[in-house]
């Protein structure tokens, strides 16, 4: 099998996607304990900073989260707070972890840098001993100077920014920016999926531009042409009227969108709007796409992802999961709930190969997690094999998946 770091050839791929998500809406707890005011994120920021974290009582292990749970990124983060809840149960109704059991708490960031910080150092005082976050990669490289400073294992399930990796105790999930715009570069190409090519990106957001720039790059080795690259900000994703016009101007027949789902959902319905249909091709940003309020999911028909998740495979892990997870949470889960569901197994592959206990100091935790994550050999939802080397970075195998009568079908 292929490792995708060093992906040069057509199968690629990038992204995270499969279902829907809306799960929870606030802040998860799999303990019985009543909230305190440690729950309450705002209220953190000054009494954490510079602190040391909070003693474990040894009694159990303690698993954060951090994400979008409302907001305009919520299938994102609700993905992962409740994945990492549904393993966490499955752990503990296995025996734990090293016979100890496992208490996790999701914490809701809004997307937004300043307020995963807080997040973060609410879970801090709760006694939180590893993070599986943050979700996005500005807010994953805002907590990341945190959880650096305090030696906290940093294992972030989607967070795809190349710099959210930097620091040695930060490990991702997910394939990186740079790979994402690589593989989908190669997919095309090798499938044939278009001649004329036309992209829209965030030029404000590090994740959209990294994944844009990469793309650029390897479409001029891979042949393609990209007859226009147009850009917005922040300040200006609800109409895309100008971007689209010079697409449609330009005969582009494939439409590349490094971008969040929100934003991609106006696209597909302003280019119906005008007549233009190109083939839309997104990664991961693209996920949640069949979620939004008032979207006509028929305008995403035929739209290729690349992923390392699809809810429709066959295999046992993967039949279970997402039977566990819609019975549980009404929804299909997409790759941002399968990236952090492996992530909380990938956490207990490696304690227990160390045979750690939650008696032992958060640093000493992290300096286990660090020298033995790079040794093991995992399997999970997004890959029958995956390793990790000191970058932080994983080596795993993509698929692809195209929306076909509002679901999300694998491709071969």
């Amino acid at each position: 099998m292929r490792k995708f770091k060093s992906v040069m050839s057509v199968v690629a791929a990038t992204a995270l996607f499969a279902g829907t998500l809306a799960g929870c809406g606030g802040s998860s707890n799999t303990s019985d304990a009543p909230a305190t005011e440690e729950s309450k994120a705002e209220e953190t920021t000054e009494a954490a900073e510079g602190e040391a974290p909070a003693a474990n009582s040894g009694a159990t292990f303690k698993i954060g989260s951090i994400g979008p749970l409302t907001g305009g990124a919520a299938a994102y983060g609700n993905a992962v707070v409740n994945s990492v809840e549904l393993a966490v149960a499955e752990i503990n109704a296995a025996g734990g972890i090293n016979g100890y059991q496992v208490e996790m708490k999701g914490e809701d960031d809004e997307l937004n840098a300043e307020k995963s910080v807080n997040a973060y150092n609410s879970l801090k005082d709760w006694g939180m001993q590893f993070l599986v976050g943050a979700t996005t990669s500005a807010c994953s490289l805002a907590v990341s100077d945190y959880t650096h400073e305090d030696n906290m294992f940093q294992l972030t399930p989607s967070a795809s920014a190349a710099d959210c990796v930097s620091y040695d105790n930060v490990f991702r999930v997910c394939f990186s920016d740079p790979n994402q715009g690589l593989a989908s570069a190669q997919y095309i190409a090798g499938h044939s999926l278009g001649t004329k090519i036309a992209v829209i990106y965030d030029s404000s957001d590090p994740y959209s531009s990294g994944v844009y720039q990469t793309f650029a790059q390897e479409a001029a080795n891979q042949g393609l042409e990209i007859v226009s690259a147009e850009a917005f900000t922040a300040d200006s994703k609800t109409d895309f009227s100008v971007q689209l016009q010079k697409a449609k101007d330009a005969e582009a027949d494939l439409l590349f969108l490094p971008i969040y789902y929100t934003e991609a959902s106006l696209i597909l319905t302003q280019a119906n709007t005008m007549g233009y249909a190109p083939t839309f091709f997104g990664v991961d940003g693209m996920d949640g796409i069949l979620t939004v309020e008032n979207f006509d999911t028929s305008l995403a028909e035929g739209l290729m992802l690349l992923t390392p998740f699809a809810a429709d495979a066959t295999d046992d892990l993967t039949v279970n999961y997402v039977k566990n997870y819609s019975d549980k949470y009404g929804e299909t889960p997409n790759q941002f709930g399968a990236d952090a569901y492996d992530a909380v197994y990938v956490i207990k592959q490696c304690l227990e190969e160390a045979g750690a206990t939650p008696d032992m100091s958060v640093s000493d935790l992290c300096d286990v997690m660090k020298s033995t994550i790079v040794k093991i050999t995992a399997k999970g939802l997004t890959s029958d094999v995956m390793t990790w080397d000191a970058s932080g970075e994983p080596n795993k195998e993509p698929k692809a998946v195209v929306i076909q009568n509002g679901a999300y079908v694998s491709v071969e």
